[in-house]
């Protein structure tokens, strides 16, 4: 996951096996390693990172796909940052990006993220049932309003 902003896609080319996208560099780098450089974003900060004023761009293309009608099935994505339906291969629409960035803002403000396992079976069991907790000392300092 890239941090910085992306202000337009200049162009694409298609071939038979890729599809190349022209964009904006993007030079801030992996948001992961500033928060572990970091260890944890106050609330404000986090907030303010979330509500764009430092502009995240969200890309892990490694697995994408293309897809014309906004509705999707596939399995594709970051295994902790995916949403329960991308997983259950349900049709999926943009609401999952929403669900990633709950999972950037849990992390911002902790330094690890909601769901982790060392088995992808067991990691998606906790994605699709929603099973995370806000442990201490990590969380006694952020408030319930947030």
């Amino acid at each position: 996951m890239l941090l910085d902003y992306l202000e337009r896609l200049y162009d694409t080319y298609d071939e038979k096996q890729y599809v190349y996208l022209v964009m904006e560099l993007v030079t801030g780098g992996e948001l992961f390693d500033r928060i572990v450089a970091k260890g944890s974003y106050t609330e404000k900060d986090a907030s303010h990172l979330i509500h764009q004023d430092s502009k995240i761009m969200v890309s892990d293309f490694g697995l994408s796909k293309t897809e014309d009608s906004g509705v999707m099935a596939t399995a594709c994505g970051t295994p902790g940052y995916v949403a329960p339906e991308v997983l259950q291969q349900k049709p999926y629409g943009k609401a999952v990006d929403v669900w990633s960035i709950g999972v950037i803002a849990y992390i911002l403000l902790c330094g690890y993220p909601p769901f982790y396992d060392e088995s992808d079976a067991n990691l998606f069991a906790q994605i699709i049932k929603g099973e995370y907790e806000f442990d201490a000392p990590y969380w006694d300092q952020i408030s319930d309003s947030g």
